[in-house]
């Protein structure tokens, strides 16, 4: 074994003959390759080389710091932003990210920041690093995205939109459906008429109606059916008029600017509770609330119209601004009027239309003997979509779902039928 061994190894003068034939094959191949080669395809060989070895013998190390994580803010990626504009010596291009977000003192210093895939030099411990910033939109495939604005950074946060409603799947009454579709359609195929009459290409809807008829589910819809962005503002968070303009300057073309509970702007939250319980006790009408002072620096009517009509409409595109409330009466008849809210949709309490819908999607049935008596109630109380949907979820069981909503609609009924009673007496005994 160990003779057959050394009989394989190659003498001395055969390894001299390789190593001769290497040595001159490389002065060869080294004088082609900077007497005959151009210096730009020298270049590319080497570099060509250079990244098919160096992934094999490179020590670096990539780490990835995204903006979001789990659908939430990365604090690690709130420290890096802090941190890099302390870098900006270091910055290897020779731009840089100047921005001011007081828009009400002129002369306030400018604050810096770093350019997209600018790349700055760093040290840590002796370690050489290089920090980089990606856009989303290099690195994200499109996709419906909706945005809520943080007032406490001053920014849009994204997060991937997961409604799935569309407008197959949404409980509506079907010539409603179908006379939103086409308006949208034929607003989306307009943009050569809006440039014509010299309008801003954008279009306002107005859905009002009490909660739980399905407003958010008719905006997810339409997000879907356009394949728009979402802009989720809750108005009640922004400071004043001109942080108003600084928020929606922010936003782009094709998108869904969303201003929720309209008519609870300038009040507090306990406004959407009132109207829980009013609507639970059914004492909606002849009740008076009390009158809150408004805050000064809160935004004005006269601000909020001003960029519906003004500057920011006319510097976007595709733009579709949806207003809810529960009180359209409640609202100034300037926000109403066409140009500003062009459609105005009443999104109302459940009808048997709605509820053969709502069964088929829950409870695949397009028939029952319990489907009547729940239709005939439907005509005689209110009750929201959301408040059938609830009890269609009880089980997957038809027979056991509708026979529960009936004992709903049947204690609703009575509750009605009681509170009218108690409300004569009270009125006979005044």
């Amino acid at each position: 074994m160990a003779s057959s061994f050394f009989t394989k190894i190659p003498s001395l003068s055969v390894i001299f003959s390789i190593y001769t034939s290497l040595s001159a094959f490389t002065i060869l191949f080294r004088t082609i390759l900077h007497e005959i080669l151009p210096a730009k395809i020298r270049d590319f060989i080497v570099s060509k080389f250079t990244d098919c070895f160096s992934s094999y013998f490179s020590s670096s190390f990539t780490f990835v710091i995204e903006e979001h994580c789990d659908y939430v803010i990365n604090q690690t990626f709130r420290a890096a932003q802090v941190y890099l504009p302390t870098l900006l010596a270091g910055i290897s291009t020779g731009s840089l990210l100047v921005s001011s977000s007081d828009l009400k003192n002129p002369t306030a210093k400018p604050n810096f920041g770093i350019p997209v895939k600018a790349k700055i030099t760093d040290e840590f411990e002796g370690i050489p690093l290089e920090w980089t910033l990606h856009s989303e939109k290099d690195t994200i495939p499109p996709q419906n995205r909706q945005r809520r604005y943080n007032p406490e950074f001053h920014e849009w946060e994204s997060t991937i939109f997961q409604h799935h409603t569309t407008f197959e799947t949404l409980a509506m009454e079907p010539e409603l459906k179908n006379s939103l579709i086409c308006d949208l359609d034929a607003f989306s195929k307009r943009k050569d008429f809006f440039k014509t009459v010299g309008r801003a290409w954008k279009r306002g809807y107005l859905l009002h109606g009490p909660p739980g008829t399905g407003k958010s589910s008719l905006v997810a819809a339409i997000a879907n059916h356009m394949n728009y962005n979402i802009y989720d503002l809750q108005i009640q968070s922004v400071k004043d008029d001109a942080m108003l303009r600084q928020i929606l300057t922010m936003t782009e073309n094709r998108s869904i600017l969303l201003i929720e509970d309209l008519d609870c702007s300038g009040a507090d939250a306990s406004c959407r509770n009132e109207d829980k319980v009013d609507e639970e006790r059914g004492q909606n009408q002849n009740k008076e609330k009390k009158k809150k002072k408004k805050d000064p620096d809160q935004v004005t009517l006269a601000g909020l119209l001003n960029f519906v009509d003004g500057l920011w409409s006319s510097c976007v595109e595709e733009r579709i601004i949806v207003f809810t409330t529960n009180h359209k009466d409640k609202l100034d008849p300037a926000l109403l009027r066409p140009g500003r809210m062009d459609v105005h949709i009443l999104m109302d309490y459940c009808t048997p239309t709605v509820f053969k819908k709502l069964a088929a999607l829950y409870l695949d049935v397009e028939e029952h003997v319990l489907f009547e008596p729940i239709e005939k109630a439907l005509l005689e109380v209110n009750a929201t979509p959301a408040e059938v949907t609830e009890q269609l979820m009880v089980s997957m069981n038809p027979d056991v779902t509708l026979k529960v909503l009936v004992e709903f609609l049947q204690t609703k009924k009575l509750t009605k039928d009681n509170d009218s009673v108690d409300s004569e007496i009270k009125e006979a005994e005044a």
